[in-house]
């Protein structure tokens, strides 16, 4: 029987807050949560994910995968809608009272039409069908990094928006995805991994946007992002290291 698999359109990120008085967010945690009663299927999901190299957490049940996300806060969420206790849809409810701002993706045996549009409705990013191929879950994960990288680097823009500077320093979309990547502490072979380009690429970015801002030294630049983009580099993510760049 084929996957089913069912996730919104491109406003999703828009509709949930960064923040909230329950969690304080710095960038999100190199990490995925995953909430499952079933143990055989938790591991195998983790091991798929570790070999991207993802560190996951599994729960069991879900109050103690609630008191732990109120610690910090992962790349995504993996939840089971049916579980003892706690359902997913009730998780789900209580992680949007808080404006937790991880993409969730509900899972489950059964894609019944109502359950999947409560999910949708309660701020689920998607839903996938029992059981599915590990490989889908890795995507899912690739569109949540995504969505972090497009809230940080609309966040920078926006700061620069706002600045005014004097300077008038104008950086084009993707030098706001380097700057943003800067601010939140990557070298060039992470900036490479996470644009897909090359180190000599990344490194002719940063140096572009070094004469830009008029910086003296790699430190300087970082002040002057760190500066100028504040709130907006505390949300974004960095993906591990790709083994395969030299």
């Amino acid at each position: 029987m084929a996957t089913k698999e069912f996730r919104l359109g491109g406003h999703m990120e828009q509709s949930m807050n960064l923040g909230s008085e329950g969690v304080q967010l710095t960038k999100p945690a190199s990490e995925i949560f995953i909430v499952d009663d079933n143990e055989e299927w938790r591991e195998t999901l983790a091991a798929i994910l570790e070999l991207e190299g993802y560190r996951v957490i599994g729960f069991s049940e879900g109050t103690s995968f609630l008191k732990e996300a109120m610690t910090r806060v992962p790349i995504c969420i993996f939840l089971d809608v049916v579980m003892p206790g706690l359902s997913g849809l009730e998780l789900l409810k209580k992680l949007k009272e808080e404006s937790y701002a991880a993409p969730v993706f509900l899972v489950s045996a059964r894609a019944d039409e109502p359950v999947v549009m409560e999910g949708m409705s309660n701020g689920a990013l998607g839903f996938i069908e029992k059981p599915f191929d590990p490989y889908t879950a890795v995507l899912r994960v690739r569109d949540a990094v995504d969505i972090w990288a497009r809230r940080a680097e609309n966040g920078v823009m926006s700061a620069f928006q706002s600045a005014g500077s004097d300077d008038e320093v104008r950086l084009t979309r993707r030098e706001c995805q380097v700057l943003a990547l800067i601010a939140a502490g990557a070298q060039n072979r992470e900036i490479a991994s996470n644009l897909g380009v090359t180190k000599q690429v990344a490194a002719n970015y940063r140096c572009r946007i070094m004469k830009k801002f008029g910086a003296k030294s790699a430190a300087d630049l970082i002040r002057l992002a760190l500066a100028e983009t504040a709130d907006a580099s505390r949300e974004f993510v960095v993906y591990p290291l790709r083994s395969d760049l030299s």
